[in-house]
């Protein structure tokens, strides 16, 4: 099913998804090449470094169409999910969370790029970079969730 990509990325909690014990929902993406050698990272708004496209999981939407969405708003591209990596859990400590950043529980997906625009709704926030296994592992170091995820991942090693 094709989704509409927006101009404008959304904004706000009033549709968010949350968990039993009070988690964000949160779905992402694991973004790789067509040969599976690299990994598309995006700059982090927050902490600075890099970190893989991902937010939240919204009400009116399923959740591969949340991560393929936060894949266009963050990044820049349309990609196909090709592999369900599974969900999980937030493993920041407390005093690294805030109000803008709950606990979260996070549910990503492999997924095959197809496009990369050349404008999309965060570009003038985000860069973003194309990475082997072993840069991508170094840079996501210090999110291991996420790192997490690149392993659960395909890529090449």
């Amino acid at each position: 099913m094709a989704q509409k990509l927006a101009s404008t990325a959304r904004t706000g909690r009033d549709n968010q998804r949350y968990g039993t014990q009070g988690e964000r929902l949160v779905a992402g993406v694991v973004p790789l090449s067509a040969d599976k050698t690299k990994v598309l990272l995006i700059q982090s708004t927050r902490r600075g470094g890099w970190v893989l496209p991902k937010g939240g999981w919204e009400n009116d939407e399923a959740i591969q169409e949340a991560a393929r969405r936060e894949a266009w708003e963050e990044a820049g591209i349309e990609c196909t999910v090709t592999k369900d990596l599974g969900n999980i859990p937030d493993r920041r400590a407390p005093n690294e969370l805030t109000p803008n950043a709950p606990r979260a529980m996070f549910h990503f997906f492999e997924a095959s790029v197809q496009k990369e625009a050349n404008e999309w709704p965060e570009k003038h926030k985000r860069g973003r970079q194309w990475m082997t296994y072993q840069a991508a592992k170094q840079a996501l170091a210090p999110r291991p969730e996420l790192a997490e995820a690149l392993d659960r991942s395909s890529i090449v090693r």
